[in-house]
């Protein structure tokens, strides 16, 4: 029988050995002999042996749980740090987590999303569209959607949602939930900036020619008037009320699409609201009832009157054809504040603002079509009782004015239209009271004047008219032939001529002419001028514009005043 030797020796021995000779037998030996060392302690303390074992899983047991808490942890902070909305979807479509941002989007607490069906948060026009593709995720991969997703107060959230199938889950679906409310927002304002250019581009060029027929009617139904009997004056008459109705309808058309030349000036509106009043009150039926909630002191902002009156009419003709069996319609104009915030959500001009409100208690609309409103030619209206181009006239002069609309409503609740529009400076509020109008009729003159028309009746017209006032008239039908006749008369008082001409149109021909003969008075007409005209043309007060169509006043009465001021402004410098 061999005698014990305790595995300790025997370690002991061999490392000794293997020190003193390091060789790769002498190793052989350390490894051997930590093999005896092993199974010997394993056959005398197999409990101690068993207990390490045990000891050692715990261990590493411990730290595989912490490292996954701390994983957890970590995952978690993201999640709820992050910039999207993050759902857990279980096989039902049921929310099983719903991170704190996705609650803050929809303004709800996050506690009540969680057991909510996802496809009750989902408007009715997109639930089809989201069953959809949440049924065809299992198949794999992921699903992006757009959904719009009811907000707390009946808001409309516009939601971009990628949708992911969990694979180690049964049926669980991850949904990433961006909010591209703003963004969608300003893709309809640019579409609807662009169809509102397009059908601008075809209004200029139907009211160029529109307006000049309107102001050949009009002038020579106002010469006739002057020697006509009693009878023929009341049909001359008629005749020149139906050329002011069409000439209202063009000015619709370039109003909606901002190209019309507006005659900006601060406007008082709570003194032009009350002014329309009455007018207003012969608009709407006997079985509405209007309150006008009208500010206290003025209002002062700079837009033109008379299309500012424009958008009351139409915002209220609106808030009466939504009110068939009758109701309250309220016009309000009060002062605000828009902060930084509030403008850039409404699309106004931080700082004071003047805001007119039109409510009725009418019929109401969807969401769907509250977004379309102010698109050109769009109208829920039976056929013949609207054009679809009133909404979007109100759109074009308010835009054009530096202003911004804002529109509330909801199925069966009415509607409240609000206009924004910037409050005037104080150092251009009108100071004493506003003139008298000057009275219809010829204003007179002695002055010789170049005038360019390109059109042959217009030019016809207008030369009579002003050849009846007393002035001498040289006639031209475009800039090059206007040249022509500077050559033999250097005596011209004054140039009138048309914005838009083949060759060249009316601002090169003023430049041409008053290099010649600097200090020329300039007046220039058009229906619309497509932006030809420099901007430090309307602060000179020698020069003018005048929109067509005219009337014979109109245009005696301008040439005129811009003949006087330039006058005015050359004894005041001498």
């Amino acid at each position: 029988m061999l005698p014990y030797l305790d595995p300790t020796m025997h370690m002991g021995l061999a490392m000794r050995h293997a020190f003193s000779s390091p060789s790769i037998a002498s190793w052989d030996v350390v490894t051997a002999a930590l093999a005896v060392w092993y199974w010997t302690l394993r056959g005398r303390f197999p409990a101690l042996v068993r207990g390490a074992a045990v000891f050692e899983d715990l261990r590493l047991r411990q730290a595989a749980e912490a490292t996954l808490r701390a994983s957890e942890e970590r995952y978690r902070g993201i999640v709820e740090t992050t910039s999207e909305g993050v759902l857990l979807l279980d096989g039902e479509g049921r929310i099983t987590y719903a991170n704190s941002r996705f609650a803050a989007m929809l303004g709800r607490p996050q506690d009540e999303l969680s057991g909510a069906a996802f496809m009750n948060l989902v408007t009715e026009a997109d639930r089809q569209l989201a069953e959809r593709e949440l049924a065809g995720v299992a198949e794999g991969g992921t699903r992006r959607l757009e959904l719009g997703l009811h907000r707390s107060g009946g808001q409309v959230m516009c939601a971009q949602v990628a949708l992911t199938a969990r694979v180690d889950d049964d049926g669980d679906v991850l949904a990433m939930v961006a909010d591209v409310t703003a963004q969608k927002n300003i893709e309809a304002q640019l579409r609807q900036a662009q169809k509102l250019d397009a059908v601008g581009q075809l209004a200029g060029g139907v009211a160029h020619d529109f307006n000049n027929l309107l102001t050949v009617i009009d002038g020579y139904a106002a010469l006739l008037i002057a020697r006509a009997d009693e009878a023929s004056a009341r049909d001359l008459t008629m005749i020149r009320e139906a050329a002011t109705r069409a000439a209202t309808l063009t000015r619709q058309l370039l109003a909606f699409s901002r190209t019309q030349t507006a005659e900006e000036r601060v406007v008082d509106v709570v003194g032009l609201v009350t002014g329309l009043e009455g007018m207003l009150h012969r608009l709407i039926r006997e079985d509405i009832e209007m309150v006008v909630t009208a500010a206290t002191a003025p209002l002062h902002v700079r837009i033109d009157p008379g299309q500012l009156e424009q958008v009351l009419v139409n915002l209220v003709v609106n808030a009466r054809d939504a009110m068939p069996e009758g109701g309250t319609l309220i016009i309000g104009t009060d002062r605000v504040e828009v902060d930084g915030e509030a403008a850039a959500q409404l699309g106004a001009q931080p700082g004071e603002n003047v805001r007119i409100t039109v409510s009725d208690a009418g019929c109401g609309m969807s969401a769907e079509v509250a977004a379309r409103i102010f698109e050109p030619f769009f109208t829920t209206k039976e056929q013949g009782k609207g054009t679809g181009l009133g909404m979007s006239t109100v759109y074009g002069i308010v835009t054009q004015a530096g202003g911004c609309i804002q529109v509330n409503s909801r199925p069966g609740q009415g509607t409240a239209v609000e206009v924004y529009l910037p409050m005037a400076a104080a150092a251009e509020l009108p100071v004493g009271p506003v003139p008298d109008p000057v009275p219809q009729r010829l204003v007179a003159g002695t002055e010789t004047i170049l005038f360019i028309e390109d059109d042959p009746a217009v030019r016809t017209l207008t030369e009579r008219i002003l050849r009846t006032a007393g002035y001498r008239v040289l006639t031209g039908v475009d800039g090059h032939h206007a040249l022509r006749i500077m050559e033999g008369n250097p005596e011209i008082s004054m140039l009138v001529t048309d914005v838009i001409m083949p060759g060249m149109n009316g601002q090169q021909l003023a430049d041409r002419i008053t290099a010649m003969l600097p200090g020329l008075p300039v007046l220039f007409t058009s229906a619309h001028t497509r932006g030809v005209l420099t901007p430090t043309t309307r602060d000179d007060p020698g020069v003018a514009f005048l929109e067509k169509p005219y009337t014979a006043t109109g245009i005696t009465r301008t040439v005129r005043a811009v003949l006087d001021a330039r006058t005015s402004s050359a004894t005041a410098t001498n």
